[in-house]
């Protein structure tokens, strides 16, 4: 039996919506593989929950694969320089510190730098390509620019490294109804960031999963 294979969107502290979703929608279990397309962080309001709930399922042995964003990227870079720190404040940074009940982003806890450290930049399976944002389609081996793979979405590929894959990815907030179509259009390139996060925004504010061998959305 083939293990059943999930992609979840950008989260952006979205906890409550997180849960439902992988509790109630997916009922994930532990033989299932689920890809996490990265910006675990900021903006919303549990941050630190998100992440503390990614850890836990990987040390009770789920296999789960989260990617890195640009938001985990941004952290990582105030972290490391802090004339870095104002872009990722004014990009949702402040809630983040918030949900970790602390004021400079040098006292978040080693554990945490660790697990953003740790986060891969793309994850290919069988004919699926996962990533947070997209692909530089210009040059020789696409999978070598970093600022592609966290900041630059395209809706389609030329480039033969990417040629017979869905490439599954997140980052660019868009309607629920627009993914929909194009899971049910079977394109190649498929973005399930809903935008969680903005729940006052008519179309958006949605978390979405998708279901790779299903070919189908799963959203709360």
């Amino acid at each position: 039996m083939n293990k059943r294979l999930f992609a979840i969107g950008d989260i952006h502290g979205c906890f409550d919506s997180l849960i439902e979703l992988i509790e109630n929608k997916i009922q994930l279990q532990e033989n299932d593989k689920l890809i996490l397309l990265g910006d675990y962080i900021d903006r919303g309001d549990k941050s630190k929950e998100v992440v503390d709930f990614i850890m836990e399922l990987q040390k009770k042995g789920f296999d789960v694969v989260p990617l890195m964003g640009n938001h985990e990227a941004m952290l990582l870079d105030a972290y490391e320089n802090e004339k870095n720190i104002s872009l990722w404040i004014q990009n949702g940074g402040d809630k983040t510190l918030k949900s970790f009940e602390i004021s400079s982003v040098k006292a978040i806890e080693s554990k945490y730098i660790k697990f953003f450290k740790d986060l891969r930049f793309y994850y290919s399976f069988e004919d699926c390509l996962f990533v947070h944002a997209g692909f530089n389609d210009n040059v020789l081996n696409p999978f070598t620019d970093y600022y592609s793979l966290l900041w630059k979405c395209k809706e389609s590929y030329k480039n033969p490294l990417l040629a017979n894959k869905t490439i599954i990815h997140g980052h660019n907030p868009i309607r629920i109804s627009k993914c929909e179509e194009r899971v049910l259009s079977k394109f190649d390139v498929i973005n399930i960031d809903t935008g969680c996060v903005y729940k006052d925004k008519e179309g958006f504010g949605r978390l979405t999963a998708y279901d790779c061998n299903a070919q189908r959305i799963l959203f709360v």
